[in-house]
């Protein structure tokens, strides 16, 4: 088992103990975090829920291009020169969030080392996330994409058992998010169901048996 360096305190923690950087708001489902199109002035940090970020065409057509939970970031792009958000962040569930102000997260990542090593990280996981999104979307099929999704929204391969993952996700939501239609997401849904890959008790279970549409070659 390999084993990292633990980092000193936990990134609520060391955020919460710098004064004035931080407020803590309360996000009810379905409420906007921040709109594409709004001044970037400041990041987000989920401490609890999840939240979609989705991107608004010309046309109006609206596709969502990730999910985030608590531990994740959000609004980042200010700190490498973006004057308005690129995206919207909406809240999937009842959230706790905290909001950064631009010029304390500068701040911050200049005068203290713990927390420019945990930003830094968070960083490059997420630039790891999004190559590895990119590759799945472009050499596996939508089978394998869509199980990959699952068991990566269920937290598979984190620390604990993978957790069920909420009914506010339709399956349009899904169709989205892997470049395919509802009714291909509808057909490898019931299959995933009818092998034990997935349950559904009010909500879809993942199951670590959803592993094995990924690792297989055929």
């Amino acid at each position: 088992m390999a084993v990292g360096r633990k980092p000193a305190v936990d990134l609520y923690s060391l955020v919460a103990s710098v004064n004035g950087v931080m407020r803590d708001i309360k996000f009810r489902k379905d409420q906007v975090v921040f709109a594409q199109g709004d001044p970037a002035d400041s990041i987000f940090y989920i401490q609890e829920g999840k939240v979609k970020i989705a991107v608004l065409s010309e046309e109006g057509k609206e596709a969502v291009i990730a999910i985030l939970g608590a531990g994740d970031f959000c609004g980042e792009g200010c700190l490498g020169g973006q004057a308005i958000r690129m995206a919207s962040v909406i809240a999937m569930t009842d959230s706790t969030i905290l909001r950064l102000e631009k010029a304390s997260v500068i701040r911050m990542l200049h005068d203290s080392a713990e927390f420019s090593d945990l930003f830094t990280t968070h960083l490059l996981s997420r630039n790891i996330r999004v190559e590895a999104d990119l590759v799945n979307l472009l050499f596996n099929s939508s089978e394998k994409r869509l199980a990959r999704l699952l068991l990566t929204l269920a937290n598979f391969g984190k620390d604990g058992q993978p957790e069920p993952i909420l009914p506010a996700i339709s399956q349009e939501t899904l169709a989205e998010m892997i470049g395919t239609t509802r009714s291909r997401v509808s057909f490898f849904m019931n299959k995933f169901r009818q092998l034990g890959f997935i349950d559904y008790n009010g909500h879809i279970e993942v199951r670590s048996s959803l592993l094995n549409v990924i690792l297989n070659d055929d």
